[in-house]
């Protein structure tokens, strides 16, 4: 993978994952809600989820992209239209609203099982990785599988250090956002934004190696 590359899926990342959405409110209310051990514990448990979906990827994707470059390129092409297609929602979608007696009693225990749960039962996490990840991995790697499990875990570990500093200073950060309902309509656009360029310029880039 090309250094060019990975800048372009690491900003990529961290402009996705500081988006607000399931996980972010869920950490957010958990902090608020018990303390803030309880988000940073919490944040770690969302993490292992995405380690959870870059196993499911990897051994699901790997052996496919290695098989021929027409698979190889179904799934460039399908998965950036998907993205494109979340770009656009996220553009419309509607500031959110964070609940803050959502985490009013639990363990830490629970607080990492609740995070890890939410993450990897939600369907919507899987597609967004099964879109996603591959677009980062050259039609020329010899091992696009141990790839994708690279890249998949700097996601989960991206989040983490992302989320981490979210969930210290929730309260502040939960008053800000309920305050400024057009910063997360102008965030959305940015990462609805991002989406869709990122999309258009992987459908448009010519495969490695021809």
């Amino acid at each position: 993978m090309l250094d060019s590359t990975l800048i372009v899926f690491i900003v990529t990342s961290l402009v996705l994952i500081a988006s607000p959405g399931q996980d972010m409110v869920l950490v957010i209310s958990r902090s608020i809600g018990i303390n803030t051990r309880a988000g940073i514990v919490t944040a770690a448990g969302v993490a292992t989820g995405l380690l959870g979906h870059t196993l499911l990827v990897a051994m699901g994707l790997g052996a496919l992209l290695q098989t021929s470059e027409l698979a190889f390129s179904i799934m460039k092409y399908v998965g950036a239209a998907y993205l494109l297609y979340i770009g656009y929602k996220t553009l419309k979608a509607p500031p959110i609203e964070i609940d803050e007696g959502a985490g009013a009693q639990g363990t830490l225990k629970s607080c990492f099982i609740a995070g890890a749960l939410s993450n990897v039962t939600n369907p919507k996490i899987a597609i967004f990785f099964f879109a996603y990840l591959p677009q980062f991995v050259s039609a020329d790697n010899a091992n696009p599988t141990m790839a994708l499990l690279a890249l998949g875990s700097t996601f989960a570990m991206l989040s983490f250090l992302v989320k981490t500093p979210v969930g210290y200073v929730a309260g502040r950060l939960s008053g800000w956002f309920k305050a400024n309902k057009n910063a997360q309509r102008w965030l959305n656009r940015v990462c609805g934004g991002a989406l869709a360029l990122l999309a258009v310029r992987l459908a448009t880039a010519a495969t490695p190696g021809q």
